[in-house]
């Protein structure tokens, strides 16, 4: 099993920092790595989080910060209920966060008062590269839990509302004693809420949302690329009890193109040529996700050769300067002669042998790198 890290070194505190410095550096790193604020890698930010939110969690509290001084990891095993660990909603700790800024206590103190915020949701939009290149607007429609019309969301009967919780008296948590631990546990009989409801609304079954379809209008930006996402806040499920809804995160996936390769902001694509425009040169025209573009080919051209058009590329979506189009020639060689054409090319071939010249530099230069390697090998 690994070893967990220091809370204090999580929180970035001495040993020693007081209640405020604890919950200064926890507000400061909660912000800086909440998942919403690093889309690029969500993963990572998501797990730093859970860290951070579970080192707040114990030496916040004195009674866990004691027992975490004396007895370490071990004296705050969550294995044994003490405390809600890493598993936190994103959107209950920055609740915690903000609920302290302005004296509102949330989390362990004071108990939800309210339903869970709603899930968020990942849609998978395909899109082509002409549509991820110049940005577009896509009708998506997608299954969630939507709040319920006739309860407007608290799950009660019309004309009826939910209690107070007999159990824990609205406050969403009970505590239990564990040994010379006391522990605070989410209420069984409410799940938190603190809130019970003795009349159930007859469509949702008291769980305040249905099942339900809507149709959004996604406006995707310009510059998108595969695995970048998209946040459509309180898109998502529908909260319970009337909580905030989760929001809906589309994730882009941008099809094979035909022609075009993307690399980041610049784009590729091979160009065929005949033989003939290789050897004397000439102009042949080159596709563009902007239209058609004239591009010179010098004479005595190579196959393989890079060509560069400026600013026909792609540009980002998170900013900097337009792409290029990287064009790749290849040099056709023709197919099904004619017996004439056959013989002008054998007497092309005379021709060059002839005159004594190096036509061919490519092959002379390797047929004398082959003759080096025999000779070593032999020698």
């Amino acid at each position: 099993m690994a070893t967990k890290e220091d809370f204090y070194k999580i929180l970035n505190v001495e040993r020693n920092a007081s209640d405020a410095e604890i919950k200064k550096s926890y507000r400061s790193l909660a912000m800086k790595h909440h998942p919403d604020r690093n889309v690029d890698n969500p993963v990572a930010a998501e797990e730093k989080f859970k860290q951070i939110k579970e080192a707040y969690e114990i030496l916040s509290d004195p009674k866990k910060r004691a027992a975490y001084d004396q007895f370490g990891h071990a004296g705050v095993d969550q294995s044994m209920g003490g405390g809600r660990g890493g598993s936190g909603d994103f959107g209950d700790a920055f609740s915690d966060i903000f609920g302290d800024m302005f004296g509102r206590r949330g989390g362990n103190g004071g108990g939800q008062q309210g339903g869970q915020r709603g899930s968020d949701l990942r849609y998978n939009l395909e899109i082509s590269l002409e549509e991820a290149v110049a940005g577009t607007e896509q009708k998506i429609r997608i299954p969630v839990l939507v709040t319920c019309g006739d309860c407007s969301g608290s799950g009660a009967k019309k004309g009826s509302s939910p209690v107070t919780c007999s159990m824990c008296h609205g406050h969403g948590q009970v505590r239990m004693q564990q040994g010379f631990f006391t522990v605070q546990q989410t209420c069984p009989t409410c799940r938190g809420t603190g809130k019970q409801i003795k009349d159930p609304c007859g469509k949702c079954y008291g769980q305040g949302r249905i099942k339900d379809e809507k149709t959004l209008s996604a406006k995707i930006p310009a510059g998108v690329d595969t695995g970048d996402r998209i946040r459509l806040s309180g898109e998502g499920e529908a909260g319970q009890m009337g909580a905030p809804s989760g929001d809906l995160y589309i994730e882009i996936h941008v099809r094979q193109h035909a022609i075009f390769k993307r690399d980041g902001a610049n784009l590729s694509c091979e160009v065929p040529i005949s033989f003939v425009t290789a050897c004397l040169g000439g102009e042949i025209e080159v596709p563009t996700l902007g239209g058609k573009v004239l591009l010179k080919i010098p004479a005595e051209t190579q196959t393989g050769k890079l060509f560069r058009l400026r600013g026909k590329g792609v540009k980002p979506v998170r900013g900097g300067p337009v792409g290029d189009l990287i064009c790749k020639v290849l040099i056709e060689t023709p197919v099904n002669l004619t017996a004439e054409q056959k013989s002008l090319v054998e007497k092309l071939d005379e021709s060059l042998l002839s005159n004594g010249k190096h036509h061919s530099p490519q092959e002379s230069s390797w047929i004398s790198s082959v003759k080096n390697f025999f000779d070593k090998v032999t020698g």
